[in-house]
């Protein structure tokens, strides 16, 4: 069993403001990790980093300064994904992740917003009135969505609304914090692939 899990996560920008609501945000979405690590006193860090490569950056430094810890590294696909994670990394960004295990590299498939269209129900709760419902895809595999169409059905759904149009860093975290994560990991193996690790880095 881990000591510390350390979970460096794509998101929030250059701002300190808006970093802290992506570190809220995760931190709700995975609150049945973050349970189990208070049960059984593991430390827990949700570190949101901004752009990608501050992402990964921050990442291969913690493998070096914080070796006695779980570090993981959470970054959006950006495109559909047939190869291992490391792999994918490695020929879209031209990362060298040598340092790290494939178990320690996740994949929000494609973007974060696969993650959030999975939960409907939460979705039209947090917009209300005027949310178009049917420009939101049904497609049993989240994953297999593209990243523009994501944003565009978002977009489509949410512009009518007294919210307004979707926003990545304004209306992303809330809704994050909401969703129900169990239906994201019903619909996107690699959601149901960054619990399960982690649920059983913290049960051996």
């Amino acid at each position: 069993m881990v000591a510390e899990i350390r979970i460096y996560v794509e998101g929030g920008g250059d701002g300190g403001d808006s970093k802290a609501k992506v570190r809220k945000g995760f931190s709700e979405f995975l609150r049945d990790l973050v349970e189990i690590a208070r049960e059984k006193r593991i430390g827990w860090n949700v570190i949101a980093c901004g752009s990608r490569n501050s992402t990964v950056d921050s990442f291969r430094t913690a493998l070096r300064t914080h070796p006695g810890a779980f570090n993981v590294l959470l970054v959006d696909a950006e495109d559909s994904v047939s190869l291992s994670v490391r792999d994918h990394l490695h020929n879209r960004d031209n990362w060298d992740l040598t340092a790290a295990s494939d178990e320690q590299c996740h994949l929000m498939a494609q973007v974060v917003e696969a993650w959030l269209i999975a939960d409907l129900e939460t979705l039209e709760k947090y917009y209300g009135q005027g949310f178009q419902s049917n420009s939101i895809p049904k497609t049993k595999n989240i994953e297999d969505v593209s990243k523009q169409r994501l944003y565009s059905s978002l977009s489509a759904a949410t512009r009518l609304t007294k919210k307004g149009e979707y926003h990545k860093i304004r209306h992303g975290p809330e809704i994050l914090a909401k969703v129900d994560s169990s239906k994201a990991r019903g619909r996107a193996r690699h959601c149901e692939r960054f619990f399960a690790t982690l649920e059983g880095k913290m049960s051996t």
